[in-house]
């Protein structure tokens, strides 16, 4: 079985970035522009087959873009750390 190339805690900031992005009606294009990167890039970050992620610097804009903090796109509890067994 193919697993996601994102860890779980990656996986997680994008979906809620998602759901911040939805709630707003706000395209992936539209997110784009308020972060200044692609379209691309974006439309990469909400693919669960790639590798592309948000670093601070772009959580930090999207919670001046969806006016809440930054933390609203963590998890409350840390995700166990996967080991290569």
């Amino acid at each position: 079985m193919q697993q996601s190339p994102l860890d779980n805690i990656e996986r997680y900031v994008i979906e809620k970035v998602k759901a911040f992005r939805q709630k707003a009606n706000m395209s992936q294009a539209d997110l784009a522009a308020h972060l200044n990167v692609s379209y691309g890039f974006i439309g990469q970050v909400e693919n669960p087959t790639k590798k592309a992620k948000y670093n601070i610097k772009h959580l930090n804009a999207l919670a001046i873009i969806f006016k809440c903090s930054p933390q609203d796109f963590l998890p409350p509890k840390p995700f166990a750390i996967a080991t290569d067994e």
